[in-house]
C-alpha cells in the first residue's frame, strides 16, 4: 500500500501592520445615505411628471426633453459626487492615521536604539577611563619608587670625608639631596603632551599610555590631564563624546592671539563646536549642576594658563595637533558655553 500524499502545507497570511492596506467595506453610510437621496429624488421626479395634467403639443418638442432629462438626472449626479467626495475625504483621514502611527512606530524604534546604543557605550568608555586611572595609580607608585631608589643612591654615591673642591659643586650636591623626582624625570617633549591631551585610544595603545605616563610625571601637565578627564567624565554621563564632535579648527595664529590674552569676538573661531544637542545639554548642565560648572571651570582655567605656557615653545604645526585632541575639543565645548569667546 502506497503512502497516503501529504497534504499541502497550508500558508498562514501575515498579520494586518501598519504598512498593509485594509480591506474596505463595500457598502458604506455614505453610499446608502447616497443611494437613498437618489431614490428619493426620482421617486419625488416621477410622481411630479405622472400628477402634471397633459398638454396638447403639436410635436415633440426636443428642448422641452432635454431639460426635463437635467431637471431628473442632474441632482442625482450631484448626489453622487459628494458621496465620492465624502468617502475619499474618509480613506484619506484614514490613511493619514496610518502614515501617523507607522511616523509614531519609527521613531519609538529609533529612540529605543538610541538608548540601548547609550547604554552599550558607556560601560566602554567607563572603563577605559578605569583602566586610565588604574594606568595613571601605576605611574604614580612607580614614581615613588623611583624617587627612593634614585635618592638614595644619590646619598650613597656621595662620599662623606672628601667635600667639593669648589662652592659651587657643593651647592648642587646639597640641592641633589632634596631633588623631587618629576626635577630629575627628563622633560616632558612637546609630542609626548599632545598625545597625552588626546588620552589612549584604547587598552592596546602602548604608545597613548606611555605618553600618559611621562605626561603625569610633569607636575602641571597632570593637573590639567586631571582636570580633563573630570569633565570627560561628566560628559558622558549626558551621552556627550568628543569623537562625536567635528569642530570647525581654527588657524593657529588665533590660538596664539588667546595664549597671549586676547579674548572676545576676535577668537571666537576658537569656538568651532557646531552641534546644537552638545551645546545645548552642557549649557542645561553648567546651570543645574554646581560639580559640573566648578569642574568645567577649573578646567577652563588649567587650560589658559597650560597652553600660554605651551605656545611659547611650540610651532604651528604642534598648535594643530593639539586643537584636534579630545581636551581641545572639550575646551572648546565648554568655552563657547561658558561665554569665553563672546
Amino acid at each position: 500500500m502506497s503512502d497516503p500524499l501529504p497534504e499541502p502545507e497550508t500558508t498562514r497570511s501575515p498579520p494586518l501592520g501598519i504598512y498593509d492596506k485594509p480591506k474596505r467595506e463595500p457598502i458604506t453610510a455614505i453610499e446608502v445615505v447616497a443611494i437613498a437621496l437618489s431614490g428619493l429624488w426620482l421617486l419625488g421626479a416621477l410622481i411630479f411628471f405622472v400628477a402634471l395634467p397633459s398638454e396638447a403639443q403639436g410635436g415633440f418638442d426636443g428642448l422641452r426633453f432635454l431639460m426635463t432629462m437635467l431637471a431628473i438626472f442632474m441632482p442625482v449626479a450631484m448626489i453622487w459626487v459628494a458621496a465620492t467626495a465624502a468617502r475619499a475625504s474618509r480613506v484619506m483621514r484614514e490613511e493619514s492615521q496610518r502614515l501617523q502611527a507607522a511616523i509614531d512606530a519609527i521613531r519609538h524604534a529609533y529612540l529605543a536604539q538610541q538608548q540601548r546604543g547609550a547604554v552599550t557605550s558607556e560601560p566602554s568608555v567607563a572603563r577605559k577611563l578605569d583602566e586610565i586611572a588604574a594606568a595613571a595609580r601605576k605611574t604614580e607608585t612607580a614614581l615613588a619608587t623611583f624617587s627612593t631608589k634614585r635618592t638614595d643612591g644619590i646619598r650613597a654615591a656621595t662620599p662623606a670625608p672628601t667635600p667639593p673642591a669648589d662652592p659651587q659643586a657643593e651647592d648642587q650636591g646639597l640641592l641633589e639631596l632634596g631633588t623631587q623626582a618629576e626635577e630629575l624625570a627628563p622633560p616632558l617633549t612637546t609630542e609626548d603632551f599632545i598625545c597625552a591631551l588626546n588620552f589612549p585610544e584604547s587598552a592596546e595603545d602602548e604608545a597613548g599610555f606611555t605618553a600618559l605616563r611621562r605626561a603625569l610625571r610633569d607636575r602641571k601637565a597632570a593637573q590639567l590631564i586631571q582636570a580633563a578627564q573630570d569633565v570627560l567624565t561628566l560628559l558622558s554621563q549626558d551621552g556627550i563624546y568628543m569623537d562625536d564632535l567635528r569642530p570647525d579648527m581654527a588657524r593657529p595664529e588665533i590660538w596664539r592671539q588667546f595664549a597671549n590674552g586676547t579674548r572676545g569676538r576676535a577668537v571666537a573661531s576658537l569656538g568651532g563646536v557646531r552641534d546644537r544637542s552638545s551645546l545645548a545639554l552642557t549649557a542645561g548642565r553648567m546651570k543645574q549642576d554646581p560639580i559640573f560648572r566648578d569642574a568645567a571651570h577649573h578646567f577652563l582655567r588649567r587650560f589658559d594658563q597650560t597652553f600660554a605656557e605651551f605656545e611659547q615653545i611650540a610651532s604651528d604645526a604642534e598648535i594643530s595637533a593639539l586643537s584636534e585632541t579630545r581636551t581641545a575639543r572639550a575646551f572648546m565645548l565648554l568655552g563657547r558655553v561658558a561665554g569665553t569667546f563672546d
